[in-house]
């Protein structure tokens, strides 16, 4: 499958935004799922997702600009694209399970 630089760009746009609204404004560190359970690993799922994919982002425009090496940026986009994808597949698996949840007769 074939993508066009600007169907990349404007997908990398779209994440840009991905761990910003869920993020509580404290600036104490916590480990994955330590503070809110499911939520907790939830968050800091995405936050990592967010931070692998604006680091593929950087590495691309690096190695546009003349500055980066392709090796770097060839690692950090697979490092991205298996995070999305497995947050992708959690997101799937919740939303099943939900509707599982919602079919069950009380």
């Amino acid at each position: 499958m074939s993508i066009g630089s600007l169907d990349a760009t404007s997908a990398y746009g779209r994440t840009l935004g991905l761990g910003s609204p869920l993020k509580t404004g404290s600036t104490k560190e916590t480990a994955p799922g330590a503070s809110g359970g499911f939520g907790g690993m939830v968050e800091a799922m995405i936050t990592d997702t967010s931070t692998q994919l604006r680091a593929a982002e950087s590495a691309s425009a690096k190695q546009v600009a003349g500055k980066g090496d392709l090796i770097d940026v060839v690692t950090a986009i697979g490092s991205a694209e298996t995070a999305l994808d497995t947050m992708v597949a959690v997101r799937d698996r919740v939303v099943n399970a939900y509707s599982d949840i919602m079919r069950m007769q009380i």
